[in-house]
């Protein structure tokens, strides 16, 4: 058994307090660590029926996700250890740093009070989260399901990317931070499917709405197409090959400053080149951190 996955039943050791959240690959609670008394994330994972101990693509994700976690924007994975649930079946719980909130309870609350987040703040948070991007993606792993309720943050404001849809390769991407390559029946896919969510985030962090809120997937691709123009082979070359491509409506495209209108200018041009329809055309995290929009950000080796 790999290093680290410890035949404990993870409830010796600690005292759930609460669920927190219910993924498609098991509950999340929030726990009490009883030998030091530290507030933890614990996932419990179920595992496959038919397999006997713990499956290697659980071993390698888990090992994944213990090499990410040397970055300070992703959620550390702590621990993991090994139980039984009550029919007897192998149960995973990993064991994860707590993290206070998360983005979109951040939005709701600025939404709420019917202000504005500050500026500086939108710009702090978008550069944490390209540069978490940019450890993943620079270590050959895309995280396919970024969204504000899965982008967690801790009370200093620090903003980490959470683990990897661990056990769940069937839903990819939440609708509407879903990119468009994505929506047309795309089999293969690149880092850029996840700048597209960051893009998504950008926007609704300066405006609290989501910039594309469609509620299917016919819906979601309209709404990207309303704004940013029907694509074609000429924008996009390869488009019309794509699995679920039809005949759309043409819509020419509109300024983005019309759908984010409190947007500074170096802030318009990063999210453009997020938005870019051809997934190789747009920006990569790596050089987003690099774009003007972030040149007034006061010590960026801190963040």
């Amino acid at each position: 058994m790999e290093k680290g996955v410890i035949a404990v039943s993870a409830m010796d050791a600690f005292e759930k307090l609460e669920k927190v959240g219910e993924g498609t690959y098991g509950k999340v609670y929030r726990a009490r660590e009883k030998a030091t008394g530290k507030i933890v994330a614990l996932k419990k994972t179920r595992l496959h029926e038919d397999e006997e101990g713990v499956p290697p693509t659980t071993l390698r994700e888990i090992s994944i996700l213990r090499m990410l976690a040397r970055d300070p924007h992703i959620v550390r994975l702590m621990d993991v250890k090994q139980g039984l649930n009550k029919e007897g079946r192998t149960v995973l719980y990993l064991v994860f740093e707590y993290m206070d909130t998360d983005l979109k309870k951040f939005i709701r609350s600025f939404r709420q009070s019917g202000q504005n987040i500050p500026s500086p703040t939108i710009k702090c948070l978008m550069y944490q989260l390209c540069k978490g991007m940019a450890f993943c993606h620079g270590h050959g792993v895309l995280h396919r399901d970024l969204k504000p309720h899965n982008l967690l943050m801790d009370r200093k404001a620090t903003a980490k990317v959470p683990d990897f849809g661990f056990g769940n390769g069937e839903q990819i991407l939440t609708l509407w931070y879903r990119a468009p390559e994505v929506l047309l029946g795309a089999t293969h896919y690149s880092t850029a499917v996840d700048i597209w969510s960051v893009g998504c985030i950008f926007a609704e962090l300066v405006t609290k709405q989501a910039i594309f809120a469609g509620d299917s997937e016919l819906q979601q691709l309209l709404h990207i197409f309303r704004l940013l123009g029907t694509p074609n082979e000429s924008i996009w070359p390869g488009v019309s090959n794509l699995k679920n491509w039809h005949e759309y409506p043409q819509w020419k495209p509109l300024s983005l400053s019309i759908a984010v209108p409190n947007l500074e200018e170096a802030g318009i041009d990063l999210l453009s080149q997020m938005l870019q329809y051809e997934p190789a055309k747009r920006i990569s995290a790596k050089k987003a951190m690099e774009h003007p929009y972030f040149d007034d950000l006061p010590d960026k080796s801190s963040l």
